[in-house]
């Protein structure tokens, strides 16, 4: 994924806006992703205990956002190397579920996926993600979502204790549901189990939708049954 990132981005005008995240450019977006490689190789290389910020962690990058690119390949290159030489069973901190070096590797992953998916849909690309990839992407979203203490809180206002929601994968065999109350808790499975609200798509689109990379009101890419206002109110309570 950090291969084909590097590769669209090394030719485009680092000035490009990005229509998923407004206010950023492909600039903004490289330095981003750069930047969480460099604070993550930190994280596995020093062995920490306790949260080290990314601001906190040496970037040594250019002045010139034209040569971002290069600089992104080479945090890519810097944080493979070390966590290929580090034992995955290793506890660390993290700022997720599991507490162990192989949370960093994943967490890159999804981190490439999604940031691709940015820089492929502001250069007018069709971002396709393998189902595969898609699905783990999915549950590892939903693991790590109780440990973000401000999706917590904003999931507890939304008072709709009880309800469900569903997605549903149209090009695997996956679904998820999630029941609100007292955060919220999911279960993968449960295709015909009733929910209040239900989302159909393919996992790669779907893993976009909770990312807020797509929207429901895309008809081409989702159906969606039920109360499609719960659907929106949850994904803007779960906004990363």
């Amino acid at each position: 994924m950090d291969t084909r990132f590097v590769e669209l981005v090394a030719g485009a005008d680092p000035d490009t806006p990005l229509p998923t995240c407004p206010g950023w450019t492909l600039a903004d977006l490289i330095k981003h992703h750069g930047t969480t490689h460099r604070w993550m190789e930190h994280l596995v290389r020093r062995r920490a205990t306790e949260r080290v910020w990314s601001r906190d962690v040496p970037l040594d990058l250019p002045a010139d956002t034209a040569a971002y690119p290069a600089w992104l390949a080479r945090s890519v290159e810097l944080s493979l190397r070390t966590l290929r030489g580090a034992d995955p069973d290793t506890p660390t901190w993290t700022h997720g579920a599991d507490q162990h070096v192989r949370f960093f590797p994943r967490r890159l992953l999804y981190e490439a996926v999604v940031h691709l998916a940015d820089a492929e849909l502001a250069l007018d690309r069709t971002p396709h993600i393998a189902p595969g990839i898609a699905a783990d992407g999915f549950d590892e979203f939903l693991e790590n979502l109780p440990y973000y203490s401000w999706v917590a809180e904003r999931v507890s206002r939304l008072d709709r204790d009880g309800e469900r929601l569903r997605f549903s994968s149209t090009d695997t065999d996956d679904s998820w549901l999630i029941t609100l109350g007292n955060g919220c808790t999911w279960e993968t499975g449960h295709d015909d189990a009733p929910a209040t609200v239900a989302a159909h798509g393919s996992s790669g689109d779907l893993l976009l939708l909770i990312y807020g990379r797509l929207k429901p009101g895309d008809a081409d890419r989702f159906l969606v049954t039920g109360n499609g206002d719960l659907l929106t109110s949850w994904l803007a309570a779960t906004a990363l």
